[in-house]
């Protein structure tokens, strides 16, 4: 009797801790998928040309 409820309370515990890892998971994969990783960079300003005065 005490075997069955070891394994079975083993079984739960490896129950809790899948499903804490697949809900870290999927906060991790919404948080990724929040950030734009293809946003251009900006274009720093191009440098006056020769000859004129900056404004």
């Amino acid at each position: 009797m005490e075997t069955i409820v070891l394994l079975a309370v083993i079984i739960l515990v490896i129950g809790v801790g899948v499903r804490w890892i697949r809900l870290l998971n999927a906060q991790h994969d919404a948080r990724i998928e929040a950030y734009r990783f293809s946003d251009p960079l900006p274009v720093p300003p191009s440098p006056a040309p020769k000859g004129t005065t900056p404004t």
